[in-house]
């Protein structure tokens, strides 16, 4: 291993078990075992340190979606206040505009409003899927909406909290134009709700699932805003004379730990009687990175909010160059939805144009194709007429690649061509509808492509993904259905055990016991009969990725909901092309 330097979010997981108390009233349900170990804070101290990633192999170029929309101009940013909260356009009259040494723009306004993070309230397959939740289980739908609430439309959820109100989403709730919360919750996870987070319980399992503390306590006008810099006494009134809040130091606003209060999810389980049975671990790349070599070398913000060159004049009302600046970015991988954003932005009323929205998928792309994972075709020998070829991939990543919700998978396109060019082998490929050519859960919703260690099929495809089960041992693609995990292959990321003590984040099905999965790396071998194809082959693998797999679209088909209906609208408006992050060829000579 050489050097390293991606990362995400990871930790020490126990089961929220605050939420399995709110539901068990609602089902009068009574659950019992035993809670888990809670873990150890990690000590940290001012901010991460920087290490540059590994370089990725070049990825093909990106194909760009028919129809997608450049020429939105993109709505003003809310200006709202409120008595725990502001929107983001109150604090981007002061936070824009800027720019780092090499002159690049890194305000925080244009970095933000195109991030998968500013449209959590207003993404469509987000909004699909809690509607499907709450269709199959009716009698949970308040406390469904309620912890999505907690990190999709937070600002909301805590102010109608505080006044005493509801939370509800669908229907009259804040997701319609009419409710009072409206504006706010659609800001989605904005400024004054990540920068008010306080260091309370921070890393612990009562953070997470949406578990950050806010203080209620301090009024209008007075509420704290946590930033990386001192801020002197002058430039803090007038920070708080613009926009009611003051700024103070928190160096925790660096730490993973602040991500993880959303970015680790844990949902009921509930069987096929709505009885809740025990609590799922929806996602978790902090518990997956916190259990890898990335731990101590870099946090989450080091990735997904790339610092700037030099220092940053960041604000408008400062002469101060502040050093290192993190960009706002929060740039993922989730390029797909972001194009459905781009394309219906006008529609979905959204704050980012067309050029935010180009630069973000721009960002996207690049994290992907540089950050993500790297593969090699090792060898290549002809025997008795069959071709054997070795192909090893290496996880750049600092959590399991895919991470995240369980809808993202990848998975290897290898193909063989003869002398002549033609195609004699193909593992891989892909539909227009989005579906994996060969992969049996494309194919059939109970049946799941297992983990392969040889290929020697052109209908066997080695597939990196979660597959999900419920209570009755049927795949599912249900959130709170989730019982257990039947696959997890996903690469683990660098000094990860499979057998990692928190079981979380373990390796399911086949990979177990694959030798050549291991942390941070795997090994496939391809048998290929070539019969009387002539040589020199040319060998090619591209690793592809998708953040929404076929069967989490094409599962919600036959719902009867607004919202469904959309996001399918959406979906089959916009190709699901995956992203290539990597690619290697292969030529053997005439020895080979």
């Amino acid at each position: 291993m050489t050097s390293r330097g991606s990362c995400i979010s990871g930790r020490k997981t126990v089961k929220r078990f605050a939420l399995m108390l709110l539901l068990i009233p609602l089902l009068m349900v009574a659950c019992g075992g035993q809670a888990e170990p809670t873990p150890t804070a990690v000590p940290t101290s001012g901010l991460p340190t920087s290490t540059p990633p590994p370089t990725a192999t070049l990825a093909s170029p990106q194909v760009t979606a028919s129809g997608t929309d450049t020429s939105h101009p993109g709505l003003a940013l809310p200006i709202e206040r409120g008595t725990l909260f502001s929107t983001s356009g109150t604090c981007a009259i002061c936070h824009s505009n800027m720019t780092d040494s090499s002159g690049a723009d890194v305000s925080i306004d244009s970095s933000w409003r195109a991030s998968m993070m500013a449209n959590a309230a207003s993404d469509p397959f987000w909004q699909a899927a809690l509607r499907r939740e709450g269709l199959l289980l009716p009698d949970l739908q308040p406390s469904i909406e309620d912890q999505c609430a907690e990190c999709h439309t937070p600002m909301a959820q805590r102010t109608a909290l505080n006044d005493g109100e509801t939370v509800t989403l669908t229907g009259e709730g804040f997701l319609d134009p009419q409710n009072d919360y409206h504006v706010m919750a659609m800001d989605g996870v904005s400024c004054t709700l990540c920068h008010q987070i306080t260091d309370e319980k921070l890393g612990l399992p009562a953070s997470y699932s949406g578990g950050y503390i806010i203080d209620l306590e301090l009024p209008q006008g007075e509420r704290l805003a946590y930033g990386q810099y001192t801020v002197d006494q002058a430039e803090a009134e007038t920070m708080q004379n613009l926009s009611g809040f003051i700024p103070v130091q928190g160096l925790h606003i660096a730490r993973a730990e602040i991500c993880a209060t959303c970015h680790t999810v844990y949902t009921p389980s509930v069987d096929d009687t709505g009885r809740v049975v025990d609590l799922f671990p929806l996602q978790v790349p902090y518990i997956e990175w916190f259990y890898s070599g990335y731990r101590r070398i870099a946090s989450c913000q080091v990735c997904h909010m790339p610092e700037a060159q030099g220092g940053v004049r960041i604000s408008t009302t400062s002469t101060t160059l502040r050093g290192p600046f993190s960009e706002h970015t929060f740039v993922g991988g989730n390029t797909y939805m972001l194009e459905v954003l781009q394309t219906f932005a006008d529609e979905l009323q959204l704050t980012a144009s067309g050029k935010h929205f180009d630069s973000s998928i721009e960002r996207t792309q690049t994290q992907l194709q540089n950050e993500a994972v790297t593969v090699v075709v090792d060898n290549a020998t002809i025997y008795e007429n069959k071709l054997y070829i070795d192909v090893s991939l290496e996880n750049l990543a600092g959590h399991k690649f895919p991470t995240g919700f369980p809808s993202r998978r990848v998975w290897l396109h290898f193909m063989v061509r003869d002398a002549s060019g033609a195609l004699i082998f193909e593992s891989g490929a892909y539909n227009p509808d989005g579906s994996i050519v060969g992969n049996n859960n494309d194919e059939d919703p109970q049946s799941y492509e297992p983990h392969h260690t040889i290929i020697g099929s052109t209908n066997q495809v080695q597939i990196y993904e979660i597959i999900l089960r419920d209570s009755e041992r049927n795949l599912t693609t249900s959130i709170l259905r989730a019982h257990n995990v039947i696959k997890d292959n996903r690469l683990m990321p660098w000094r990860s055990e499979k057998t990692a003590p928190w079981e979380d984040v373990a390796v399911r099905g086949e990979a177990f016991d694959d030798e050549d999965f291991q942390g941070g790396v795997d090994s496939i071998q391809y048998v290929v009969d070539v019969g009387s194809a002539q040589g020199p082959f040319d060998i090619s693998v591209e690793v592809l990725y998708q953040s929404v797999g076929f069967r989490w679209a094409e599962n919600l088909r036959g719902l009867d909901a607004a919202e469904i209906e959309r996001f399918l609208e959406y979906y089959d408006a916009v190709p699901n092309i995956p992203e290539v992050v990597a690619t290697a060829t292969y030529e053997p000579d005439d020895d080979d």
